[in-house]
C-alpha cells in the first residue's frame, strides 16, 4: 500500500484527532475497503512526523469505536468503509451514534440552563471574557471555516459565568463525549449554520434576557443535532 502521496507530517497541535483525520483521508484516497490492512505504526509515525506512541494512542480511539481491529502478530485492519467525505468526527458519529446523541441530550440539559443562569448572574468581567472568546471564535471561523477550540472556549466561558462551578465540573466529567462536537474539520463545516447564533446568544446574556438565552442555546443545539443526524444517516 503506497502511503507517500497521502500522508504528510502534521504541524502542531498534534492531537490524535488530527492524526485520525489524516489517516481517514489516506484510507479513503487509497481505495481501502473493509478488511484492508493499515501500514505499521512505525511507518505511520514516520510519515506523520509524530511518535509511535502518539499513533498508538490515536488508533486506540478508532479501535474503541469499532472502526479498526488490531490483531496481535497480524496487524491493524479496517472494519468499515471510509469515504473521501469522512473525517474522524463523522466516523465517530456514524459508529457511536447512540452515545453521541445521548451526549448531546446531556449537553442540552446542562448548557441551556447555564446560558439562562449566565444571563442572570454574569459579572462585568464575565461578560468581557465571553465577548473576547466570541470575537476570537468569529475571527478564526471566518479565516478558516471552523473554530472548534475557540468555540469550546466560548461555551466554557458561559459555564463559568453561570456562577455554579458544578456545571462546568459536570461538563468536564464527560469531556471526551462532549468534545466531539467541537472537532469538526473545516472541510466538513459541520454546525456552521449556528455560527451567527453565537453572537445572538452573547447579546441575550449581556441584556440579562435569560429566556432568550435559553431559547437561542436550544436553537444552536437543534442545528448540532440536525447535522449530526445527517452524518449518521448518510450511508443508511
Amino acid at each position: 500500500m503506497e502511503i507517500d502521496s497521502q500522508l504528510h507530517p502534521i504541524i502542531a497541535p498534534r492531537s490524535d484527532t488530527l492524526i485520525l483525520d489524516a489517516l481517514t483521508r489516506f484510507m479513503a484516497h487509497s481505495g481501502a475497503q473493509t478488511g484492508s490492512r493499515l501500514p505499521p505504526e512505525r511507518e505511520l509515525a514516520e510519515k506523520l512526523g509524530v511518535s509511535r506512541n502518539t499513533v498508538r494512542e490515536a488508533l486506540k480511539r478508532w479501535e474503541a469505536l469499532g472502526i479498526i481491529a488490531r490483531k496481535k502478530g497480524s496487524g491493524t485492519f479496517l472494519l468499515i468503509d471510509v469515504s473521501t467525505s469522512d473525517s474522524f468526527l463523522s466516523l465517530r458519529f456514524k459508529n457511536d451514534s447512540a452515545n453521541m446523541l445521548h451526549a448531546l441530550e446531556v449537553r442540552r440539559i446542562i448548557e441551556s440552563e447555564s446560558c439562562a443562569l449566565a444571563a442572570l448572574r454574569a459579572s462585568t468581567a464575565d461578560l468581557l471574557e465571553i465577548e473576547q472568546r466570541l470575537n476570537e471564535m468569529e475571527r478564526v471561523h471566518l479565516a478558516i471555516g471552523s473554530a472548534g477550540a475557540e468555540d469550546w472556549a466560548f461555551h466554557t466561558s458561559i459555564y463559568q459565568a453561570s456562577g455554579n462551578p458544578l456545571l462546568l465540573q459536570m461538563l468536564n466529567g464527560i469531556y471526551d463525549s462532549m468534545h466531539a462536537f467541537f472537532e469538526s474539520p473545516p472541510e466538513q463545516a459541520l454546525f456552521a449554520d449556528s455560527f451567527s447564533l453565537h453572537r445572538d446568544l452573547f447579546n441575550a446574556i449581556r441584556q440579562r434576557d435569560s429566556v432568550s438565552a435559553r431559547e437561542i442555546c436550544h436553537q444552536i443545539l437543534d442545528i448540532t443535532e440536525r447535522d449530526m443526524k445527517d452524518v449518521i444517516n448518510a450511508k443508511r
